[in-house]
């Protein structure tokens, strides 16, 4: 039986941040059936190979960087709104230490138009199947995510499913949105830039996109990178660019020259998310595990997020770094681009300004443990049901609370996995001992699901929905409280005029909340 969650406040937030990105406000955005609420969809596969696992495991191994192999399946899928049938979608295995998991409960990757062209399901053309390696919670990837969105940070959507193969239970799993044209359409508004995978294994290095410059020949990036777009152009010109302006422009040009060339606002609040949820397997450590699109329209390269399935501090290649006390400013060697915000003393107080708001706001115990269990309470019945997953019953009980230590399965250096709520308690004391946030003490709320603001970014004007009582005073702080801006609104229509502010991060204040406004 499909589960909703009961919080539907929050969900109504989700919903409506997606709808936020729309050109439409009114439409649908695709995908909404599967995402736009917490459910657990069930997953019907039903393969007409005798030896369909074989040919499964045989394609994954032979994978390279010329094309994935699939083979056909026929597919039902049920989720709040009904249960649909599909002929001859694709199945291929997929992940890298994921693979690792024991057994046959492999991640996994459906295509829908493999064979069909056209066949999609409420738009979507590709769905991806995590199967919680390293994760005896299976929360930690769809929590991070949808954490992310709530703060303006591109990612993909993520919930639940269970799996069936030829009839037989395969297991409970995440389900997360592909990063693909159709992510670029409704997420960013513009499907025709170039967009790139960061941390490819394939062609020989070490596979780090680190945004280092390696000189003019595209093959010299070939080895971190992936073209994910424009295949048949197969122009790396604008990547080079970019690195090259991370690592060769002046302090001045670099500090005055960013928000140009990247959508700075997003970014630094990823880079903070990355940090505090101790999401190493990402830019900050490993060089992987993210996405760079050019937008056209904006003119502008854009972070987005991926695979966080090891947030929490459950990176198992950390050395002598604790987690729970991680500097807020940590970056491995090698990364100029952390390395050069952190340099800038007004992109690093912008950054700060982040780390800030989020302790204030949602990287907190209050606002972080009742979303933890809700989740419990959705996902347990189909966990403590599946027995192919890495972890047992009491292990996903344990590890929601507390440390799981080696004895309990824990994979990676040390054998001990990081508990979400131990970890956000210990995460939460030290910060608040670690840094100050006086500078930014004009900021101190932000509630996150009543009030928003379209566009944003904007370079002229934006509209605020949700606003309760006309008229009403709105007030535009610089990132160390100074009154910049001030007015009153009085109907829903009414627009404000930011154009004369520059461009930096904002916040607006509004019926007691603070939103971050970006002036472009």
């Amino acid at each position: 039986m499909i589960q909703i969650k009961s919080i539907f406040q929050r969900l109504l937030f989700i919903f409506l941040t997606t709808l936020f990105y729309s050109e439409n406000l009114s439409a649908q955005i695709e995908g909404a059936n599967l995402f736009s609420i917490d459910q657990v969809v069930n997953i019907e596969l039903d393969f007409p190979q005798s030896d369909f696992w074989s040919q499964l495991e045989d394609n994954y191994t032979n994978m390279d960087v010329n094309g994935s192999i699939y083979i056909p399946a026929n597919l039902t899928l049920t989720d709040v709104t009904g249960t649909y049938t599909f002929d001859s979608v694709g199945v291929r295995l997929k992940g890298n230490s994921s693979y690792g998991h024991p057994g046959d409960k492999k991640s996994f990757k459906i295509d829908f138009n493999k064979y069909i062209s056209g066949q999609n399901y409420d738009g979507i053309k590709k769905l991806n199947f995590s199967n919680g390696f390293k994760d005896p919670t299976f929360m930690r990837e769809k929590i991070f995510f949808d954490i992310s969105r709530e703060h303006g940070v591109p990612c993909p959507r993520a919930n639940f499913s269970t799996v069936t193969y030829n009839g037989e239970p395969w297991g409970f799993y995440t389900m997360v949105e592909q990063i693909d044209d159709q992510f670029l359409d409704w997420r960013m508004l513009d499907d025709n830039g170039n967009l790139f995978k960061a941390g490819s294994n394939f062609g020989g290095g070490d596979g780090e996109a680190s945004l280092e410059y390696l000189g003019n020949a595209q093959s010299a990036y070939e080895s971190s990178y992936e073209l994910k777009s424009n295949e048949n152009a197969n122009d790396w010109t604008d990547l080079i660019e970019f690195t090259d302006f991370i690592n060769n422009t002046s302090a001045s040009e670099f500090e005055t020259g960013l928000n140009d060339i990247l959508d700075l606002g997003p970014f630094l609040s990823s880079a903070a998310l990355d940090n505090l949820f101790g999401n190493l397997d990402s830019y900050t450590q490993s060089a992987r595990n993210y996405y760079l699109y050019h937008n056209l329209g904006m003119d502008k390269w854009q972070w987005i997020k991926w695979d966080g399935n090891e947030a929490f501090g459950s990176y198992g290649f950390m050395g002598p770094l604790n987690p729970s006390n991680l500097d807020i400013y940590y970056y491995a060697s090698n990364r100029p681009l952390l390395e050069r915000v952190y340099a800038s003393q007004i992109l690093k107080d912008q950054y700060t300004s982040e780390v800030c708001l989020l302790i204030n706001t949602i990287f907190n115990p209050d606002y972080l443990n009742p979303m933890i269990d809700d989740l419990k309470e959705l996902i347990k019945n189909d966990v403590y049901v599946d027995n192919n997953k890495m972890f047992s019953n009491t292990d996903f009980d344990t590890n929601i609370e507390s440390d799981l230590s080696e004895g309990g399965g824990g994979p990676g250096p040390g054998g001990s996995i990081e508990g979400l709520k131990s970890f956000i308690q210990e995460r939460y004391n030290y910060l608040l001992t670690a840094i100050d946030c006086e500078p930014f003490a004009g900021i101190t709320a932000e509630e996150i699901n009543d009030i928003s603001i379209y566009p944003n970014p904007s370079d002229s004007k934006i509209l605020i929905e949700g606003i309760k009582t006309y008229p009403a005073t709105i007030k535009i702080k610089a990132l160390n409280g100074v009154l910049i801006h001030a007015e009153l609104i009085y109907n829903t229509a009414q627009y404000v005029d930011i154009s004369h502010l520059s461009p930096n991060l904002y916040f607006l204040e509004l019926e007691s909340q603070v939103i971050k406004l970006i002036k472009k």
